[in-house]
C-alpha cells in the first residue's frame, strides 16, 4: 500500500462484504481522546481505505456507564462521513439474550451508535450453557430477513462450536456465521494457527485479528493505563517480558513494534481485517503502514523474525475456549 493507493480488502465469506484489510474499534478510544483529534483521526482512516468499525456498546451492571460507542456516532457525523462509506459492527452479548432474542440489544445498538443497519454483529463469548445454539441461529436468521443485519460471526468461540452453528445453519438453510473474530498476535497464535480452525478456514470461514497489540504491551508501553483483554493461558506475563525483544527484532527491521505487531497478524491467510484501536494520528499512520511493511519484507521473514515470541504455545487449547 502506497500513499496514494487505498487499502485492499478482502470479502467475508459469502456475506457480500467486502472490508478494508485494517479495521478500527472504539474499546477504551474515543472516550480517551479530544473530540477534535478524533474527528481528525477517523476523517484520515477513511481517507486512506479503512471501512470497517467495531462499535460494541460496552459496560457491565454495577460499573461506570460506557459512552464511547456515543462519542463514535457524534465523531462519524461531525467528520461527515457518508453512511455509504462504512461498515458497522456491532457487539452482541449472549448475557442479554432472552425472550425477546438480540433485538433488544440491537435496537440499543442503534438508538447510542446513530445507526439502523449493522452490516455485521459479532456475538460476545459463549459463557452460558443454558441457551441452545439453534436459538441463536434462528434469532439471527430473523434479524437478517428484518434488514437489520447483514451477515454475522462471533468472539473468541471454540472451533467445535462455530462448527455447529454453520450445521445448524446449513440444515435450516439460513445464513451462518461468516467469521470469527479472534485474538492473534505476535505471542497468541495457537488459537488461529491450530489445525481446529485451520479445518474452517480450508472451507472458506475467515477471521478477523483482535487484541493484535496486547493492549500496548506488543507496542513497547508495558506499563498498563487502561483495562485490557481477558489472558487465557496464562501467558501475558511472558509478552511482557518479550516486549522489549519485539522493539529490538522491529529495529532490525528499521520499522516500529507496534508496525510489526500488526503486519504480523497480516501474513495470516484467513485474516480478512486486523482490529485495532488507536488514541493518536501517530499511532494510526504507523498501523497503517503495517500493510507496506508486509509487501516490502514478505510474510515469510516477519513470522520467522517473532517465531521466538509465540507466549501461548502450549499453553491454551487450539481447539478454542
Amino acid at each position: 500500500m502506497s500513499a496514494s493507493s487505498p487499502l485492499p480488502r478482502r470479502k467475508v465469506g459469502t456475506s457480500g462484504l467486502d472490508v478494508s484489510l485494517l479495521s478500527l474499534g472504539s474499546w477504551h478510544t474515543y472516550d480517551r481522546m479530544d473530540f477534535a483529534d478524533s474527528v481528525a483521526m477517523i476523517r484520515a482512516a477513511v481517507e486512506a481505505g479503512v471501512n470497517l468499525f467495531d462499535v460494541g456498546v460496552y459496560g457491565m451492571p454495577g460499573h461506570p456507564p460506557v459512552f464511547t460507542d456515543v462519542l463514535w456516532s457524534a465523531i462519524i457525523r461531525a467528520a461527515r462521513i457518508p453512511r455509504e462509506d462504512y461498515l458497522v459492527s456491532a457487539k452482541l452479548w449472549i448475557e442479554g439474550f432472552g425472550d425477546q432474542g438480540f433485538r433488544p440489544q440491537l435496537e440499543n445498538a442503534f438508538l447510542r451508535g446513530g445507526f439502523d443497519v449493522a452490516d455485521l454483529v459479532i456475538l460476545g463469548d459463549l459463557r452460558r450453557d443454558d441457551v441452545a445454539l439453534e436459538d441463536l441461529v434462528e434469532d439471527l436468521a430473523g434479524l437478517t430477513r428484518s434488514g437489520l443485519i447483514r451477515a454475522w460471526g462471533v468472539n473468541n468461540w471454540s472451533a467445535g462450536n462455530i462448527a455447529r452453528l454453520r450445521e445448524i445453519a446449513e440444515a435450516l438453510q439460513v445464513p451462518g456465521p461468516q467469521i470469527a473474530q479472534l485474538k492473534y498476535s505476535i505471542g497468541r497464535r495457537s488459537i488461529p494457527d491450530g489445525e481446529p480452525f485451520a479445518r474452517l478456514f480450508a472451507d472458506g470461514f475467515v477471521m478477523q485479528a483482535s487484541d493484535v497489540l496486547e493492549g500496548g504491551i506488543l507496542a513497547g508501553r508495558t506499563k498498563l493505563t487502561r483495562e485490557i483483554g481477558r489472558d487465557p493461558g496464562d501467558v501475558r506475563k511472558r509478552i511482557t517480558r518479550d516486549a522489549p525483544k519485539v522493539v529490538r527484532a522491529a529495529q532490525e527491521l528499521g520499522t516500529s513494534a507496534a508496525r510489526l505487531a500488526v503486519a504480523f497478524t497480516l501474513t495470516h491467510p484467513a485474516n480478512v481485517t486486523t482490529l485495532f484501536g488507536a488514541t493518536r494520528m501517530e499511532q494510526l499512520e504507523d498501523n497503517l503502514a503495517a500493510v507496506e511493511l508486509v509487501e516490502k519484507v514478505g510474510a515469510e521473514q516477519i513470522r520467522a523474525l517473532v517465531e521466538p515470541f509465540w507466549a501461548d504455545r502450549d499453553a491454551v487449547d487450539p481447539e478454542g475456549p
